[in-house]
């Protein structure tokens, strides 16, 4: 029975998001234990609350624990809490350190090649673009496989992604909804920024959408953070309505996009961290897949919709497209509006254009629907 867990994952925002299942788990399963989850800095306003945690350990990747030296003086931190079960949930070169050195009684989870010789036991991530296509599964799934197989646990307690907001940002983001909109508003949420390009979805078609949504009696919020600033001044340019829309990006924290998204309708989203919070915000998706693997990091709700196109390239995991002329980018070219719109008025239509908090709970149903053009 383990005292003390500590879990790793010092990746990005849907990465983190898509830890929380397996944090549930561990939670139902080690009921007294104090566990510990290790992440980023920047990420920690989306952990703090999490009720499955006692303790938030942050690593300032950027900052000043960033190189070698530093790197070693923080895990003599980590050597210092004495933790008797560590599970590594992010396979690169830091965390996989991290683990290894860690000290802990008992190591588990994903590993680069160089450290496999200090864990217990490790696990392959079948999310990952070198898995075979036959084992292929979505990353909870795989941090779930984790704890059964390398923790041994009894009882999976998968509930979906969670995230519990900080009563702060909480008031913030109701303050700042009442400040925006109406009380009568119903909200479309636009998520058009992604890390890659090859996930974004055309602005143009960003911007037809939100033109009809409009005209339909919603308001649109544009969520996204500063680097994505650019990206929402285009789109918004191509727009022919110009009332009815509010722009938050790069004005907000992580919790208070959160916080405004339980408020929305629908998120018309691209494969993102953002995507992964309104997943665990209840709010209904419909997103455009075009270079990220469908079965490993769809979105976690059965009430989702994830659209693609059969290109013969996809996935290809590229943040380039290296097609040419009208093939460039063909994954997203050819996800028409007309399609997209067709699947969000269904959502809508569903429960009235309700908001996310209103929504009913479906647990266990956390496959979304994929539409293959």
């Amino acid at each position: 029975m383990y005292k003390n867990i500590l879990v790793i994952n010092t990746m990005h925002i849907g990465d983190l998001m898509l830890v929380t299942p397996a944090l549930r788990t561990l939670r139902t399963n080690y009921p007294e234990a104090h566990i510990a989850l290790l992440t980023d800095k920047p990420l920690g306003d989306l952990v703090r609350c999490n009720e499955n945690l006692d303790e938030c350990i942050l690593i300032d990747k950027h900052g000043k624990d960033k190189g070698l030296l530093a790197l070693v003086r923080f895990i003599r931190k980590i050597r210092a809490c004495h933790f008797d079960l560590v599970i590594n949930f992010h396979r690169n070169e830091r965390a996989s350190a991290i683990a290894a050195f860690s000290g802990g009684e008992r190591i588990v989870g994903y590993s680069q090649p160089g450290f496999k010789r200090f864990f217990d036991k490790v696990m392959p991530n079948c999310a990952m673009a070198d898995t075979p296509q036959e084992l292929v599964k979505h990353q909870v799934l795989c941090h779930l496989d984790v704890l059964k197989e390398a923790v041994g646990v009894k009882t999976i307690d998968d509930r979906g992604l969670e995230m519990m907001l900080p009563p702060e940002e909480e008031a913030k983001a109701a303050a700042l909804w009442r400040q925006e909109f109406a009380p009568e508003a119903k909200v479309i949420a636009f998520n058009i920024g992604a890390s890659w390009r090859t996930k974004r979805w055309l602005d143009n078609y960003f911007a037809a959408c939100a033109d009809r949504f409009i005209r339909e009696g919603y308001d649109v919020a544009f969520m996204g953070g500063p680097t994505d600033v650019p990206l929402v001044e285009q789109c918004c340019a191509q727009m022919e309505e110009q009332e009815h829309v509010h722009v938050f990006t790069g004005k907000v924290s992580l919790t208070v996009l959160a916080g405004l998204l339980r408020r929305c309708s629908l998120f018309l989203t691209t494969d993102s961290g953002p995507m992964h919070v309104g997943v665990a915000m209840n709010v209904p998706i419909v997103t455009m897949f075009g270079a990220s693997p469908v079965p490993t990091f769809y979105p976690y709700d059965g009430k989702d919709v994830l659209i693609k196109t059969p290109e013969k390239c996809h996935p290809c995991g590229i943040h380039e497209c290296p097609r040419k002329g009208q093939d460039n980018m063909a994954c997203m070219k050819n996800i028409p509006v007309d399609t997209v719109m067709k699947y969000a008025e269904e959502l809508l239509a569903a429960h009235d254009g309700a908001p996310a908090y209103e929504w009913p709970p479906h647990p266990g149903d956390y496959k979304c629907r994929v539409i293959e053009l």
